[in-house]
C-alpha cells in the first residue's frame, strides 16, 4: 500500500449515485468507493470500480472490518477487500477502529498498521482511557480525548501528535485546530481555559505522586484498575442473579456493564444502592441494564462497597 498523502477533496460514490456521476464527470480530486458497495468480483459491480479507476484517483472505506472489536477478523472477506483495493488501485483503505467503551468494549492491543502493510498513522480516541494505562506510543501518530473522564473538567480537550506529522494542515482548516500552529504558541494560539487546566495540572500532579507495587504514575494506575475491574467482573462472572455479555477478552476496566437476568428486580436494585450510597449505576440509555463507572477517582474501596452490595442484594433475591 502506498504512503497516504493530501489528495484534496472527494465525494462518495454510492450506488444511486452512479449513473449521473459518470453521465458527467465532476471536477474532484477523488472519489470514495464503499467496500460493501463494490465487493462484486464481476459485472456491473467490478465494471463500475474499473471505470471510476480510471476517471478519478480512488479510495475505499469499509464498514464491516471492525478492527480491534470483539469479533474475529474476517479474513476471507480481508481477502477480498485485498484483491479489491487492487482493482481499484486505491490510494488508501480507511475502516472503523472498534475501540470504546460505551458498551463495555474496551480494545487492549493497537494494531500495528505498518505490519499490515498500512503507512497512515494511527489515530485514536483516549477519552475513556486516558492515564488509566500504558500505550505502546510507537503506533500512535495522533491521540485526543475529552478530560472529564480522567483528567479534569469537561470541556477540555487533550491532543497528542508526532512531531512529523506537525505543518500537514490541509488549506481549509482552521487555525485553531491547526497543530502546528498550536504547538508553535505553547497550546495557547487562542484563550485557554485557565481553570481547567489549572485542575487538570493538579490531577496531574496527584497521578505522579500514585504509587502501586513497587511503580508510580499511570502504571501505578494500570494495577489498581486491573485489581478494580477484576474484582467487580469475579462477583459478576460468579454470581446467578447478574452476568456480563462482553467477551472477556474486551472487557473495559473503566466502564462495567451488567444485567439484572430478572429485569423487573432493576428498580429494587437501584433503590438498594442509593440507599447504600452507590448512585448513578442505571445502564446507558442505549444499552440498558446496570453500569459501574469506575475511573481513576474511584478507589479500590468504592469497587469494594459494590461487590458487598451485589452479593448482600442477591442474597434477599434467593
Amino acid at each position: 500500500m502506498r504512503p497516504v498523502t493530501y489528495l484534496g477533496h472527494g465525494v462518495g460514490l454510492r450506488r444511486p449515485h452512479w449513473e449521473a456521476l459518470f453521465a458527467t464527470p465532476q471536477r474532484v480530486d477523488f472519489v470514495e468507493l464503499l467496500v460493501d458497495n463494490a465487493l462484486g468480483r464481476g459485472g456491473r459491480t467490478r465494471g463500475v470500480v474499473e471505470r471510476a479507476r480510471d476517471t478519478w484517483p480512488t479510495v475505499l472505506h469499509g464498514v464491516a472490518l471492525s478492527i480491534g472489536g470483539p469479533d474475529p477478523l474476517d479474513l476471507d472477506y480481508l481477502d477480498r477487500v485485498a484483491e479489491l483495493a487492487h482493482a481499484a488501485g486505491a490510494r488508501w483503505y480507511t475502516d472503523h477502529l472498534c475501540w470504546s467503551s460505551g458498551f463495555g468494549v474496551e480494545y487492549h492491543d493497537l494494531p500495528d498498521l505498518k505490519a499490515l502493510g498500512s503507512q497512515a498513522p494511527l489515530v485514536i480516541d483516549f477519552s475513556s482511557h486516558v492515564a488509566s494505562r500504558s500505550f505502546d506510543w510507537s503506533k500512535i501518530g495522533v491521540a485526543f480525548g475529552g478530560a472529564q473522564k480522567n483528567l479534569g473538567p469537561a470541556g477540555l480537550t487533550l491532543v497528542v501528535v508526532r512531531e512529523d506529522l506537525l505543518g500537514k494542515a490541509m488549506k481549509h482548516c482552521p487555525s485553531a485546530f491547526n497543530y502546528k500552529m498550536v504547538a508553535d504558541n505553547g497550546s495557547m494560539y487562542n484563550t485557554p481555559p485557565t481553570y481547567s487546566i489549572y485542575m487538570a495540572g493538579l490531577v496531574f500532579k496527584w497521578l505522579k505522586a500514585q504509587s502501586e507495587n513497587g511503580v508510580t504514575g499511570v502504571a501505578a494506575m494500570e494495577l489498581r484498575n486491573m485489581a478494580k475491574a477484576k474484582l467487580l467482573y469475579d462477583c459478576i462472572d460468579q454470581s446467578q442473579l447478574y452476568e456480563n455479555r462482553v467477551e472477556q477478552a474486551f472487557r473495559s476496566r473503566m466502564n462495567v456493564p451488567f444485567y439484572l437476568r430478572d429485569e423487573s428486580r432493576n428498580d429494587a436494585f437501584l433503590a438498594g444502592a442509593k440507599a447504600r450510597g452507590l448512585l448513578q449505576l442505571k445502564g446507558h440509555k442505549s444499552v440498558g441494564g446496570m453500569r459501574a463507572s469506575i475511573y481513576n477517582a474511584i478507589p479500590l474501596e468504592g469497587v469494594q462497597a459494590l461487590v458487598s452490595y451485589l452479593k448482600d442484594f442477591e442474597a434477599t433475591q434467593a
